[in-house]
């Protein structure tokens, strides 16, 4: 056996691929998936590359392996529908075959169980740095999946959560803040993003929303994707946004709640439309996590935040933009 099938095996035993609908798994050419009547299929990728997404000598391989593919299954949340199986290519650099990725395995298989995902297949090679790409499989009842292009003027704009949390762990880390012991608790969702999939089935299964978004990038360049596609513009009122809770101690930092929630990426909370009628009733909670209402669908293009006390300026998308040129 060579030392790649090796390799292989024990990713094997880590995830038996054994679940209804899958004829063939790991250990063939290709996988063999039998899709259930009267369902659609939902398929997302995602890259997950050290020193872009992750630094290897201050992220743990355990967060590294669950925060991947949480990134990737972030994306069937945001179309409201169930995951089912996972394809993984891996490549790595020698140093990290042993210890390194059998904590990373641990990590995603924790990631797999919580989702109900199946690895199914993927691939294998040598790398200097860490290259981690996640192909993930989802089902919806045909015609329900939630697309970004649905949004309508007069629509209501939710939010799931509280956004900036995400941003501020990773603002500590890039510090050296993120060890000391009561700020600690704070990384959690830097380090374990938790995908909002059953409120996306929720609000699949109920018809609410009219178009959706994971906040991966920012909620103001994922509402602008939104408003993009949907050929909208937005009005959104910042005292209604639920703001990141910045402890007294950190004021020394000079951070801004409010502006970790809007440009701040990798909430991975849902940000989604829903008719005005509707938003009326719409519950406080729904798969155990909080709904806030914060803006409207406005008719031109363009989106404006406004204060509390009415004025109005321009929101500029300053999210995540991997292409962005840095100044």
């Amino acid at each position: 056996m060579s030392k790649e099938d090796q390799l292989i095996d024990r990713m094997r035993r880590k995830f038996p691929s054994t679940t209804r609908g899958l004829r063939t798994g790991i250990g063939d050419d290709a996988a063999v998936i039998r899709p259930a009547a009267r369902m659609e299929w939902v398929v997302t990728t995602d890259a997950f590359l050290e020193n872009v997404h992750f630094m290897r000598r201050v992220h743990p391989p355990k967060a590294v392996g669950y925060k991947s593919l949480a990134r990737a299954t972030s994306d069937l949340a945001g179309m409201g529908a169930h995951p089912r199986y996972f394809l993984l290519t891996l490549a790595l650099p020698l140093s990290c075959t042993k210890k390194w990725l059998d904590d990373f395995l641990d990590g995603l298989a924790l990631a797999a169980r919580r989702f109900g995902l199946t690895l199914v297949g993927g691939d294998t090679s040598k790398y200097p740095s860490v290259v981690v790409s996640l192909t993930v499989l989802g089902e919806i009842d045909s015609g329900k999946a939630i697309l970004r292009s649905g949004a309508r003027p007069g629509d209501m704009i939710c939010v799931s959560g509280k956004l900036g949390e995400a941003e501020l762990g990773l603002l500590l880390m890039q510090r050296g803040l993120h060890k000391r012991k009561r700020w600690k608790k704070l990384m959690s969702k830097h380090f374990r993003p938790e995908p909002r999939l059953a409120l996306g089935q929720w609000l699949a299964a109920h018809g609410r929303a009219t178009a959706m978004i994971d906040t991966s990038d920012g909620l103001s360049t994922d509402l602008g994707h939104i408003c993009e596609a949907s050929g909208v513009g937005a009005k959104v009122w910042a005292d209604k946004i639920p703001l990141v809770s910045v402890p007294e101690d950190m004021s020394i930092l000079g951070l801004d709640p409010l502006r970790l929630a809007l440009h701040g990426g990798e909430d991975y909370e849902l940000l989604f439309t829903v008719p005005k009628r509707l938003a009326l009733h719409l519950p406080s909670k729904a798969g155990g996590v909080p709904i806030t209402t914060i803006g409207e669908i406005t008719r031109g293009r363009g989106i404006t935040l406004l204060g509390p006390h009415g004025g109005g300026t321009a929101l500029q998308p300053r999210g995540w933009d991997p292409f962005r040129r840095r100044v």
